[in-house]
């Protein structure tokens, strides 16, 4: 019943699909300032990594903001601040107001992340969580969906219109939310020594030293958890960055990468059905990533291979439906380990897995292009999966205990009949 979602959650979905209708411009942040600006290969590859390294402290304010100043005025904010540096980057004349502004873009870029995913780890279930987020990602995929169309025709025309379609479809999310959503409660006192409660469901307060709400930095499962999880918003990276790049070097248009995702999106909306038969919706976290993992890499092996845009399809699906696996099991994860009172906060400290991949993955791409082509970036990264199918689940179960006391193992047919009733 979409009764039975909460509204803010509901909002939320729908304000980030609007948003995503205009997604793709970071994608094509490097050859705009190659091709635009004159700046060459190398040169484009350090700015995007300024913006990457920008959301660092981007992605830790949010967290802060969202638990102090409230989350509705957080994702606003970050909304607006991100459509202003989009303009700005559009309407540039130069390469170092493109550089300022895509540092300003960074900056701004990681706000609403930790209030959005706080909001949803708060109002959901713990045993649900993972279907709560998997639907987001899948929300995200549908605005996605139209993104890629246009970024295939406005590409064509001008790279730079694509960041005014951003900035629009931004500031039309941030609209939705102020309208919307409920304001924000008046600040209540944090309790910042409260330990997760023993018996809270998904929680692993009685497996684990109590941590204080206000210390995610010494959790040591939070820290562990994200240093797996920047490897995975590294292939991630690596995968945004460098395919308008790589469908260059073999022949195509940069901006039929719009299309390309369009097809990751179709993947994603078609295989929802699939993930709520019991096959799949019983896996546990380790089995997940075990199954997640193995799919992206055999989808990026297949991109080293394939120079055409039919031939990219097969290899787009297979990552993508990996790749929505990886994500949805790895933010409930982390929303397990949060205690009651820091959620936003966790989430803000995983979340800099993403800042780190956004700084690393232009040089990382740039670099292995330029020095052994396109098939060996491909090779790498699926080399990378590779490595997290043997490493991941490990982790998981260390930090999880396996799994099954975290509701992990659960039935998501039920839940998909809760969230799947939602009018996107």
């Amino acid at each position: 019943m979409a009764g039975r979602l909460p509204t803010a959650v509901r909002v939320l979905i729908l304000a980030r699909a609007v948003n995503q209708l205009g997604g793709f411009s970071l994608a094509f942040l490097t050859v705009l300032l190659a091709d635009d600006f004159g700046a060459g290969l190398t040169l484009a590859g350090v700015v995007s990594a300024a913006f990457g390294l920008a959301t660092i402290p981007s992605r830790l304010l949010g967290g802060r903001l969202a638990d102090g100043w409230g989350r509705r005025r957080t994702i606003v904010a970050g909304l607006l601040g991100c459509a202003a540096a989009q303009l700005g980057l559009a309407a540039a004349p130069d390469l170092l107001t493109a550089t300022l502004c895509a540092i300003l873009l960074g900056l701004a870029f990681e706000l609403f992340e930790p209030p959005s995913q706080s909001l949803i780890a708060d109002a959901v279930p713990a045993r649900d969580r993972a279907s709560a987020f998997g639907l987001l990602t899948t929300a995200i995929a549908v605005g996605s969906l139209g993104a890629g169309l246009i970024a295939d025709v406005v590409g064509r025309w001008s790279l730079r219109w694509l960041f005014v379609a951003d900035a629009a479809t931004g500031i039309a999310c941030a609209m939705i939310v102020l309208i919307a959503l409920a304001p924000d409660a008046p600040d209540a006192p944090d309790a910042p020594d409260a330990p997760d409660a023993p018996d809270a469901p998904g929680r692993r307060g009685a497996e684990r030293p109590p941590v204080p709400a206000s210390a995610p930095w010494r959790d040591r499962a939070l820290l562990a958890v994200t240093a797996s999880g920047t490897v995975f918003a590294l292939i991630s990276m690596l995968v945004l960055v460098a395919l308008p790049i790589s469908l260059g070097e073999v022949g195509l248009r940069p901006s039929d990468a719009g299309l390309i995702m369009a097809v990751s999106t179709a993947t994603l909306v078609l295989v929802r059905p699939l993930l709520r038969t019991a096959l799949l919706s019983d896996l546990s976290h380790p089995a997940t990533f075990i199954l997640g993992y193995t799919l992206m890499g055999a989808g990026l092996l297949g991109y080293a291979f394939a120079h055409t845009l039919p031939t990219l399809g097969a290899p787009t699906a297979l990552y993508s439906v990996g790749n929505l696996l990886v994500m949805g099991r790895s933010f409930a994860l982390v929303s397990e380990l949060a205690p009651p009172a820091a959620s936003a906060r966790y989430l803000a400290v995983y979340g800099l897995s993403w800042g780190v991949a956004t700084l690393l993955a232009p040089l990382a791409a740039t670099w292995l292009i330029g020095v052994s082509g396109v098939a060996s970036l491909w090779a790498v990264t699926a080399g990378l999966c590779g490595v997290m199918v043997v490493v991941q689940p490990g982790l998981a179960r260390r930090v999880g205990g396996g799994g099954d006391d975290l509701g992990v193992i659960h039935s998501t047919n039920a839940v998909a009949e809760r969230y799947d009733a939602v009018s996107i």
